[in-house]
């Protein structure tokens, strides 16, 4: 294993992906995710980002999708085109869109779900239940409801502390917000900067809400037409003018810009 895939934890080169053999989706993309970051992957609806995710997680087939170009590492792994259960084994954990929780098992049945490929002990498992409940003090009142009455902020940490019931070296979110009322998706995000910190979990985030995505994470990317079209430490992107007024709606004159009464606008680009 070179030097290369041992600073990165998961490397993307220049994939290109298509679904039914002739829709392709992502052209040429490449990022790569270091050991304990937090990366964060944004756009609007229909960038290719779900479709990224989908592609680390071994997730394209059922779908009819498949890598053509390029090729995914993961711990110098060739992940390139591999079914989800062998990425799942190898560590790295994808908690999709829209939470998707087991509606008829109660909240702790779903979490205790997530551990059904360890096998290193009940009594660690065990443990790690407990530790959940840690990291989600507001699941910890509600063990034995069924997951399909629980909120939508509920069911969002319900998918996460699934997924790392699973012990993953990293943590894949698919939109974890989306839904959710401005003070959930605080304590959500918080959550993820402790599970990174005390779980030692690197994470790799896909989001819409640039704001609160570049506020956790350490290096961001940006996606549009099924490309990377920008890139860097998430401070510096932050401080993009571009960024600001397209992905948080602030304008240089420091207000909020809004396309309420806007029938279209064309994009600078500055970084195309």
């Amino acid at each position: 294993m070179d030097k290369k895939e041992t600073e990165n934890l998961l490397e993307v080169n220049n994939i290109e992906v298509v679904y039914n053999d002739i829709i392709q989706v992502l052209r040429g993309v490449s990022l790569n995710v270091k050991e304990g970051g937090i990366v964060s992957l944004l756009g609007t609806n229909g960038a290719g980002k779900t479709t990224t995710l989908r592609a680390i997680s071994g997730l394209l087939k059922p779908e009819n999708g498949f890598i053509r170009d390029g090729y995914i590492k993961f711990i110098g792994n060739d992940i390139t085109n591999v079914l989800g259960t062998s990425v799942v084994r190898l560590g790295a954990v994808m908690v999709p869109e829209g939470r998707r929780v087991f509606k008829h098992l109660t909240v702790n049945e779903n979490i205790r779900v997530g551990s059904i490929t360890r096998k290193d002990g009940i009594g660690n498992i065990r443990s790690d239940n407990d530790l959940m409940y840690d990291h989600f003090p507001r699941l910890s009142k509600i063990t034995n409801r069924m997951a399909g009455y629980c909120s939508g902020g509920e069911q969002q940490m319900i998918a996460i502390a699934r997924a790392l019931m699973a012990k993953p070296k990293m943590l894949m979110l698919d939109e974890p917000s989306l839904g959710l009322a401005p003070l959930l998706v605080k304590e959500i995000f918080d959550n993820i900067k402790t599970i990174n910190k005390e779980m030692n979990t690197t994470i790799l985030v896909v989001e819409q809400n640039a704001k609160i995505a570049l506020e956790v994470s350490d290096y961001a990317y940006i996606m549009e037409s099924g490309k990377i079209v920008l890139e860097g430490p998430s401070g510096e992107l932050k401080d993009n003018p571009d960024v600001k007024e397209f992905y948080m709606g602030i304008t240089q004159g420091g207000g909020r810009k809004s396309f309420k009464n806007v029938k279209s606008y064309k994009r600078r680009k500055r970084w195309m």
